[in-house]
C-alpha cells in the first residue's frame, strides 16, 4: 500500500492579512517534510470561491512550488476542473510541471463541484459531464500529436502543436476524482485511476475494488487512446497521536472538511465575503453525524489506525491519502502526526507492497479471477458531495429525500 496526503488548504475564518501566506509556506513545509519521510504522494485540489474550505484555486502554481523542494515524491492533481479550465492551458501546465519535477506528475481530472463553482464559469451543472468527457477526447491527444485539432459540442480548435510536451511518455498518469461512489466503476471502464473518498466497511471496499478491476479488463470504455493507469486511491481524514484520545481531541479539523463540503454542497454560495463557516460548524461539531465522521477516519493510535488500514489492505486498496491541512488543525500537529505515521505505521504496509504488485500483475494478467460483486448494497453511501454530481436543484432534493427514507428503513 502507498501513502498520500492531501490539501484542500482549508483556512476557517478570522483571517488575518498574512493568513494565506503563512498557510502556503507551511504547506509547502509539510510536503517537503513527507518527502524526506517517504510518503509517496501529495494531491492538491482545484476550488473556485468557497470560502474556508479551500484556498486552492491556482494548484498548479503550488505544486509547481513543491517540485522545488521535493526530491521523490509524485505530485499529484486531484483535481484539475476541466469545466472551468480551457482545454490547451490545461495540457500547457501538466506538462510544464511535468518537466519541472523530472517527471513527478499525476493527473487528475474531475468535473468541479456545483452552481457555486461552475456558473460564474459559464458552465451548467447539467452539463458537466459532456464536457467532462469532451475535454477529456480534447486534452490527451496534445500531449502526444504535433498537429492536433477538435470539433465538439463545447470544444473547438484549429490544428496546432501544443507545447511544452511532458516528460513522462506519453503522459503522466491518468485519475479520475469518484465523489459519487458509482464513478469508481466508471473510472475502471475508462482505463483511470480512481480519486475516491473513504469506504464505509472493508466489504464495500472489497466488492467497487472487484467492480474497478472487471470493468477495466472485460468492460473497457476508454474515452481516447491512452495506457490504464490501474490505481484505487482513497481520501481519509486523518490523525495520528500516542492515544486514541489524543487523535480525537485534535482531529476536529476533518469533522470541519465534512461539515463544510456539505454546506457548500446544500447552499452554495450565499453571502460572498460575508459568511463564517467556522461559526456555523461549532454546534454541529458536537453531533453525532461528527463523532460518525471522526469514528470512520483514520483517527488514533498507531495501533487503531494498523488495524483499521489492514482491512483496506486485504480488500487491495492501492493507496490511502491522508487529510491533515483541515480545519484548524495546527502546522505542528500535522507534522507530529506525519512523522509518527511514518515511524509506527507505514513501515508494515510499505513491507508489503511486493505482495500487492503481485497480486495485481496476475489480476491484469488474468491469472487471479475476480468475482464480480453486488455493489448495491454499498451504493447508498457516498462522499458528501455527491450531492452537487450532475443533479438540478430538484433531482438534488428528491436525491435526499431517497437518502433520508433509506437512513429511516435501516433504522
Amino acid at each position: 500500500m502507498k501513502f498520500g496526503i492531501f490539501y484542500e488548504h482549508q483556512l476557517p475564518r478570522p483571517w488575518t492579512e498574512r493568513s494565506e501566506y503563512q498557510l502556503l509556506q507551511d504547506s509547502l513545509s509539510q510536503i517537503e517534510l513527507a518527502d524526506r519521510l517517504g510518503y509517496d504522494y501529495a494531491w492538491e485540489v482545484e476550488h473556485h470561491f468557497l470560502e474556508e474550505y479551500s484556498h486552492s484555486s491556482a494548484p498548479e502554481v503550488f505544486l509547481g512550488a513543491a517540485s522545488q523542494r521535493t526530491k521523490n515524491i509524485r505530485l499529484g492533481h486531484g483535481i484539475v476542473q476541466l469545466t472551468t479550465n480551457q482545454p490547451h492551458r490545461v495540457a500547457e501546465r501538466i506538462a510544464t510541471l511535468d518537466l519541472l519535477s523530472g517527471g513527478r506528475v499525476e493527473f487528475g481530472m474531475g468535473e468541479g463541484a456545483g452552481p457555486a463553482e461552475l456558473h460564474p464559469f459559464g458552465t451548467r451543472v447539467r452539463d458537466k459531464r459532456e464536457r467532462w468527457e469532451e475535454a477529456v477526447k480534447a486534452i490527451i491527444p496534445m500531449f502526444t500529436k504535433t498537429s492536433w485539432e477538435f470539433h465538439g459540442q463545447y470544444h473547438d480548435f484549429p490544428a496546432r502543436n501544443v507545447v511544452p510536451k511532458p516528460f513522462q511518455k506519453p503522459h503522466p498518469p491518468l485519475w479520475v476524482a469518484c465523489s459519487n461512489i458509482q464513478t469508481i466503476g466508471q473510472a475502471g471502464a475508462w482505463g483511470m485511476g480512481a480519486l475516491g473518498f473513504t469506504f464505509i466497511s472493508p466489504e464495500a471496499a472489497l466488492a467497487w475494488v472487484n467492480r474497478y478491476y472487471n470493468n477495466l479488463l472485460h468492460r473497457a470504455n476508454r474515452l481516447t487512446e491512452y495506457p490504464a493507469n490501474p490505481n484505487i486511491a482513497m481520501v481519509s481524514g486523518f490523525m495520528c497521536a500516542a492515544t486514541d484520545e489524543e487523535a480525537i481531541a485534535k482531529a476536529a479539523g476533518w469533522t470541519f472538511f465534512i461539515f463544510a463540503l456539505s454546506y457548500y454542497g446544500r447552499k452554495g454560495v450565499d453571502a460572498p465575503g460575508q459568511g463564517n463557516l467556522w461559526a456555523e460548524y461549532q454546534d454541529w461539531r458536537h453531533s453525532d453525524k461528527a463523532k460518525e465522521a471522526v469514528a470512520n477516519a483514520l483517527v488514533g493510535s498507531p495501533e487503531t489506525i494498523r488495524l483499521k488500514l489492514r482491512q483496506f489492505q486485504e480488500a487491495h486498496v492501492d493507496q490511502v491519502i491522508l487529510l491533515n491541512q483541515a480545519g484548524k488543525t495546527s502546522h505542528r500537529d500535522i507534522c507530529e502526526s506525519l512523522e509518527l505515521f511514518a515511524l509506527e505505521v507505514m513501515p508494515e504496509f510499505k513491507a508489503r507492497e511486493a505482495d500487492h504488485a503481485t497480486w495485481k500483475a496476475d489480476v491484469l494478467a488474468g491469472r487471479i479471477v475476480l468475482a464480480d460483486l453486488d455493489t448495491q448494497p454499498h451504493e447508498l453511501y457516498s462522499h458528501q458531495n455527491e450531492d452537487i454530481v450532475r443533479l438540478t436543484p430538484e433531482q438534488l432534493k428528491a436525491r435526499m429525500a431517497e437518502k433520508e427514507a433509506a437512513t429511516a428503513k435501516r433504522g
